[in-house]
């Protein structure tokens, strides 16, 4: 029997090997376009970048050792350029031009797919690559070299640009990746995907997503790369890692079926159209074991076992079936592991499938145990049987051991109860009594059985009008920050105060991950309540999603705190005693937030805290925790999933980051309902809002109805409620003049004449208000008295007391009463 293969690396040589060991006798012929028949592809980028040192590590197999090795014809740099099925031939060229040609008893295709180049102005121009093999590999690495490039510029931010944009900063070049679509690594979930663009910040790369490239330019300085926005991106080496394609052509000429999607078609023993011609790896399509509809999966493993696979069926008939790929992935993202397997939310969105998702955060291992890290893990699932559709998983490590596990229930027909049914190895450095995969097992199962009726953050941001948002975390918490209009009832005193949460509005109840609002939705829901759900993944999931993406510019090092954070390290202390170092890592929430807490309260004014967190929430929020609390925010730095904050203990005065100037707020108190003076109190508070200022309004007694919805829920009051209800404006519409008002004509004439002016209407001065983040404190002392309910009043309001205005008047240089 005589075998010919076209293509070696996963499938081609794969195969070829386990026909040797299948059939001795066999004449085995390995055709391969390039110099190289067995590389690692996958580790092209990290020896770019200098993580590995040895070329020579990459090559896996030489064409002399394999051949040698497994009695294989190894031919490189003879490409097959024609089939002629009819006649089973192939014609080859060789490197210098002449051709001939090869027959066949049994033929394997495995050509693999080609990078993506876009016909774009200036594409061809010098130091703008592509990379795909070993060959692209050597020009790279010696422009890189022999260019000293500095910036480079990473175009698409799928699994391998990533890897690109880290080692290209590992060889000290400042990167900048642009992505067409809002988010990086189309294959997993937005909010998956949000973490993943907060790390790549931190770590100096520059990031434009929703941009797309319209054309390169060579000047003397270098590229210029031209976005679709107007923006321009300077570079000395531009890599397009937009995507492949399936290299189809050689089989199309032939007269083979292609498939849907572009892909060589292959029935279940993966021989295609033509009989004793088979194929393997990126070029074929293949139905997807879920979905059923065909699908191309660029991936080595898959390739590998194709390669297998079709070797048995070739040399003893068709024997085993392939069981088709479910897309399992991961890749290195600087310090954050990022894998996926199966459908994402957003494909089963697009198959129209119904599903639930659910969202846990857990440790790494148990977070008594040193260094356990953050791991975010997302499932998706048939929201009837719990039949598990795909999982997503984000960490720092245990997120390939978790994805490999819920892959393999996915391939055999798994539920999300198999989760909690799984058997793993369990000690302290290792994992948790529960483990990751087991806790979002009892979460999914809580969401089938309707246990824990949920919403997600991006249902709540659509949603969020009308809703009371409930947030059970700490006060310390909550000062650390908050969903725009949630009020803090925390958990352990939420029994207390029923009286607070509205039994007529619909509940959202939210922690940091999820847990204690769960708790407290139980809560609710033994007391009556009975349209309550609970935000999955909590305010983590929702503050990471929500933040914005915004363009930085790009830099080769890890980013530096400010010269003003320098000078102030260097500066001596005014404290003689030794700065206080805390380990938080692997802490779940509160309890960072608790340990600062505790150091702080200990300290006296100017002593230093040392917080070493592994909650990456907690480092991105102290700054305003400090703002809030009077303390100061020194530095903080980021090192393998380990967050490092220096925090200064205050005298009481919040001070502003930028060069630690304070009392530059402004803050006034409205304690009128007269238009007018309404009118008056927003264009201060907007025009001081304008300048950058921190503002804050306190609305007491009679101006709480400044705040009044039009729209108000019914709730109940008793008689003294009711009669205030009766006698007050019903909102900032019925307002009147303090002069001149004429029964209601004066503030209807003063109305009439702003909007003929141009001027901006009461209402309109609020929402621009919000919109520049003035804070809207309503008194609660004032809301009781009168008989004015939470719920009556606009969502975007904070409700507090006498020491929460006293705490923002003392970050302001002026204070005024209205």
């Amino acid at each position: 029997m005589k075998y010919l293969i076209i293509g070696g690396v996963a499938g081609g040589a794969t195969a070829a090997a386990r026909l040797r060991r299948v059939d001795e006798a066999a004449d085995i012929i390995l055709l391969e376009k390039g110099k190289y028949i067995s590389y690692a592809n996958c580790g092209l980028p990290y020896y770019i970048g200098g993580v590995i040192e040895d070329r020579a590590k990459l090559l896996v197999q030489t064409p002399q050792s394999f051949g040698q090795r497994f009695r294989i014809d190894v031919r490189v740099e003879n490409e097959a350029v024609a089939i002629d099925p009819a006649r089973k031939a192939v014609t080859v060229r060789r490197a210098d031009g002449t051709t001939y040609e090869e027959t066949y008893d049994k033929l394997l295709l495995s050509p693999g797919a080609t990078p993506v180049r876009p016909p774009l102005e200036g594409i061809g121009e010098e130091g703008i690559f592509t990379l795909r093999n070993v060959d692209d590999t050597d020009r790279i690495k010696a422009y890189l070299t022999e260019k000293r490039v500095r910036r480079a510029v990473v175009v698409g931010a799928g699994f391998i640009g990533l890897e690109m944009a880290e080692n290209l900063h590992h060889a000290g070049v400042a990167v900048s990746v642009v992505e067409m679509g809002n988010q990086v690594m189309a294959p997993i979930d937005y909010s998956m995907a949000a973490p993943v663009h907060q790390h790549l910040v931190e770590k100096g790369v520059g990031l434009y997503l929703e941009e797309g490239v319209t054309s390169f330019r060579r000047t003397d300085e270098g590229l210029t790369v031209f976005l679709k926005s107007g923006k321009t991106l300077q570079a000395d080496l531009v890599l397009l890692s937009i995507g492949v394609r399936p290299a189809t052509a050689l089989a199309k000429e032939a007269g083979l079926k292609l498939g849907e999607t572009g892909g060589i078609w292959v029935d279940e023993y993966l021989q295609t159209s033509a009989p004793d011609i088979y194929a393997v790896g990126d070029a074929i399509e293949f139905p997807h074991p879920l979905t059923g509809k065909p699908w191309l999966n660029y991936l080595a493993g898959p390739a590998n076992r194709q390669g297998r696979i079709v070797a048995d069926n070739m040399a003893l008939g068709n024997v085993t079936a392939y069981e088709g790929a479910i897309g399992t992935s991961i890749a290195k993202v600087f310090d954050l592991t990022v894998a996926s397997t199966g459908l994402a939310a957003k494909r089963l969105k697009q198959l129209g499938m119904d599903y639930l998702s659910s969202v846990t955060h857990s440790g790494s291992h148990a977070g008594y145990y040193p260094d356990a890290l953050p791991l975010t893990l997302k499932l998706t699932f048939d929201p009837r049987s719990g039949r598990l559709y795909g999982a997503q998983c984000v960490g720092y490590e245990g997120v390939d051991k978790r994805i490999d596990q819920i892959a393999q229930l996915i391939k055999h027909g798994g539920t999300v109860y198999d989760l909690v049914e799984t058997e793993h190895a369990y000690a302290p450095p290792f994992s948790s009594a529960k483990d990751p995969i087991a806790i979002a097992g009892y979460v999914a199962s809580n969401l089938l059985s309707g246990a824990m009726p949920a919403i997600t953050w991006r249902e709540l941001v659509a949603q969020k009008d009308g809703l009371v948002l409930i947030d059970t975390r700490t006060p310390e918490e909550f000062a650390f920050g908050t969903i725009p209009g949630a009020v803090n009832i925390p958990l352990d005193n939420l029994r207390q105060r029923l009286s607070e949460v509205p039994t007529d509005r619909p509940v959202v109840v939210f922690c940091a991950v999820g847990l204690r609002g769960y708790l407290a939705q139980r809560i609710l829901m033994g007391h009556g309540y009975t349209n309550v759900r609970n935000l999955i993944g909590g305010y983590k999931t929702y503050s990471a999603a929500v933040a914005p993406v915004l363009p930085t510019e790009a830099c080769s090092c890890t980013r530096e705190p400010s010269a003003s954070h320098r000078e102030a390290e260097n500066a001596s202390c005014v404290c003689d005693r030794p700065v206080v170092r805390i380990n938080a890592c692997g802490l779940q929430c509160p309890g960072p937030i608790m340990k600062v807490k505790e150091a702080m309260d200990a300290a006296v004014p100017g002593q230093r805290v040392e917080v070493v967190a592994t909650d990456a929430g907690f480092a991105r929020d102290a700054s305003a925790w400090c703002h809030t609390t009077g303390n100061r925010l020194i530095e903080k730095s980021e090192s393998k999933g380990r967050y490092t904050v220096l925090l200064e203990k205050g005298n009481g005065v919040c001070e502003a980051e930028n060069g630690g100037k304070s009392g530059r707020g402004k803050t006034l108190i409205l304690f009128s309902d007269d238009l007018d003076k309404a009118l008056a109190t927003f264009v201060l508070a907007n025009g001081a809002a304008a300048t950058g200022q921190k503002v804050s309004i306190f609305f007491t007694f009679w101006g709480l109805n400044v705040l009044k919805k039009v729209n108000k829920p019914a709730v109940q009051k008793d008689i003294f409620g009711r009669m205030f209800g009766w006698m007050l404006p019903s909102s900032s519409l019925k307002l009147k003049l303090s002069q001149m008002n004429m029964l209601g004509m004066g503030s209807r004439m003063m109305r009439y004449l702003m909007k003929r002016k141009g001027v901006d209407s009461l209402e309109s001065l609020r929402a621009q208000a919000l919109a520049q983040g003035v804070e809207f404190i309503a008194c609660q002392m004032s809301m009781d008295m009168m008989g004015i309910a939470r719920e009556e009043l606009l969502d975007e309001v904070t409700v507090g007391g006498v020491a929460t205005y006293m705490d923002r008047a003392d970050q302001a240089n002026v204070n005024l009463f209205i």
